[in-house]
């Protein structure tokens, strides 16, 4: 049975059989009978994705003869992150808990070991990239499963028409679905140059500088693509480095000619700055342009999402996964690591795609060229780019390649995008960099 506890965010318009007999090998049930398997999944943004999820747990169920509960546990206001504090406080919930990005590294100690069923499934799907295993492993061994629903990459989604009218740059032609990217060109320079073209136009990028998600991403895979780190993979702090100093310098400029309030910005902003028609590009995964196709599509007609620009150290995209967490203290985890084996099929993964629209992104290699992101439209072929199918780009989270906790907190309290605004609004190099080694100083005290 499925019970749903929360409402659903109502935020966008929704639109190869496994061969590893090893993997899906049913579970086993023993002296408790079938038995039952309590689940808490991400509550999805696209409207009916739900019932996908729904449909694998029940036809799992059904083979296994396991008495399922579903409880669909929204992000609005943070309330997943609560349950999975909550739960892990009182050491009872859910057998399986789906958490975002730095959850698994925080309850670590607290999670079932999966690695016995991540070996068959990376044998199957392919390698997992490295954010994913930075997130989700810890001493070689796997915290949880990674998920595809909900995992997403903040990629570009640009205007065909703005870009070609007013930074010359055929981003179809760049980024020809069904075909292998023409990208050489397409640098931290080349994107500088187009975000002063459009401004000067009156469309500029819509690219916030707030303290949440979709801005703090973006600054990221910036960063990266200078090779600018904060605290480095062993915990020093590299704050004072010539490879922060030239992000800075980069950001300074960008900012410059992104909208008047972008300091302002949430992870709404960008979307309306897409769908209002004043935008050339945005950063974000495909909910923008879905909803676009709902209330502006003639906006949506026009929209092509694409790679990352490269920066001197390489092309970065903000990757945020999604983790299927078993507890420890759970009640049935061996049902619950039978289950995940089978979400975790590439029919299961094809059925998760479909039903999100593409929004949704497996962290397997082998998993990015589903015919869904090929056939999605309008226009045809818009998100065939989306899942970097043929491997342009380094998944990276920001802060990484820190120590996850001390990542964490560089993270949650936005310290890249505060840097560059710092700078940009008039402190010196130093007095902002300065700044920002206190504030790292800090975070690996507490």
């Amino acid at each position: 049975m499925s019970r749903k506890t929360l409402t659903r965010r109502q935020f966008v318009a929704a639109t190869a059989m496994s061969s590893a007999a090893l993997i899906s090998a049913p579970y086993v049930r023993g002296a408790y009978a079938a038995g039952k398997l309590s689940i808490g999944f991400w509550d999805h943004w696209v409207p009916g994705a739900n019932k996908a999820s729904t449909d694998l747990v029940n036809e799992w169920a059904a083979k296994e003869k396991v008495e399922v509960s579903i409880d669909y546990i929204t992000s609005n206001n943070k309330k997943l992150e609560l349950t999975v504090a909550a739960e892990a406080q009182a050491k009872s919930g859910h057998d399986i808990l789906q958490m975002p990005t730095w959850w698994p590294h925080a309850y670590a100690d607290q999670l079932e070991s999966v690695t016995d069923i991540m070996g068959p499934i990376i044998k199957q799907n392919g390698e997992v990239n490295g954010t994913t295993k930075y997130l989700g492993q810890a001493g070689g061994k796997w915290l949880a499963v990674p998920a595809t629903v909900g995992s997403q990459i903040k990629g570009p989604c640009s205007r065909i028409d703005l870009m070609k009218k007013h930074a010359g740059i055929d981003v179809q032609e760049m980024y020809p679905a069904g075909s292998t990217p023409k990208d050489e060109n397409w640098t931290t320079d080349t994107f500088l140059k187009a975000a002063e073209a459009c401004n000067k136009a009156g469309v500029p990028f819509g690219i916030g500088l707030g303290e949440t998600t979709d801005s703090v991403d973006t600054a990221g895979a910036i960063f990266q693509s200078f090779g600018a780190e904060l605290v480095n993979a062993k915990g020093d702090i590299t704050v004072k480095t010539d490879a922060v100093r030239q992000a800075l310098e980069f950001y300074k400029k960008l900012i410059a000619v992104l909208p008047a309030d972008a300091a302002s910005w949430d992870d709404a902003s960008n979307n309306k700055w897409l769908i209002s028609g004043r935008g050339a590009l945005i950063l974000n995964p495909p909910s923008s342009w879905a909803v676009a196709k709902r209330d502006a599509p003639q906006v949506a007609e026009q929209c092509w999402t694409h790679g990352m620009p490269a920066g001197p150290k390489g092309r970065f995209a903000p990757f945020l996964p999604y983790f299927w967490g078993v507890w420890a203290f759970g009640k049935n985890k061996e049902a619950a690591k039978s289950l995940l084996t089978h979400l975790s099929q590439p029919s299961s993964i094809e059925k998760f795609v479909a039903a999100s629209g593409g929004y949704d992104l497996p962290a397997f290699a082998n998993m990015t060229k589903l015919k869904t992101w090929a056939e999605e439209g309008p226009p045809k072929g818009t998100l065939y780019s989306y899942p970097d199918p043929h491997g342009r780009q380094t998944m990276s989270i920001a802060a990484s390649p820190a120590p996850p906790k001390i990542a964490q907190q560089i993270y949650s309290q936005a310290t890249l995008t505060k840097l560059a605004l710092r700078y940009a609004r008039g402190e010196t190099m130093e007095q902002a960099l300065a700044w920002a080694e206190g504030e790292c100083e800090g975070f690996m005290r507490s």
